[in-house]
């Protein structure tokens, strides 16, 4: 048996058990979801960090469908998150330039 203890998509079950292998799972609670959500967040972010350049776009894909988990689970709906997404790049710019900020004096 192998331990996982860690969130994961929906369909991972019936991917696992069509395997013929039994998934153990249970159904988390508000609490229990929200700190996984942001462990399963970081756990993304280091996967797209150390994975290849042909592998960034996947990872990618994992990071935004988990932000859109989050998103939902405070009950903001995209469309709001954009509106502060975008409200933010207007004051404070985006990334575009590729600024590299070596020191203020």
């Amino acid at each position: 048996m192998i331990i996982y203890n860690k969130l994961v998509r929906d369909k991972i079950p019936q991917i696992i058990e069509a395997t013929g292998k039994k998934a153990n799972i249970k159904v988390l609670d508000d609490k229990e979801y929200e700190a996984e959500l942001d462990a399963k967040l970081l756990e993304e972010l280091k996967e797209y960090t150390s994975a290849p350049v042909n592998e960034k776009v996947e990872e990618l894909a994992d990071l935004v469908e988990l932000v859109y988990a989050i998103l939902d689970n405070k009950g903001i709906s995209i469309d709001d998150f954009e509106k502060v997404r975008i409200a933010k790049q207007e004051k404070r710019g985006a990334f575009k330039e590729r600024l590299y900020l070596l020191s203020v004096e």
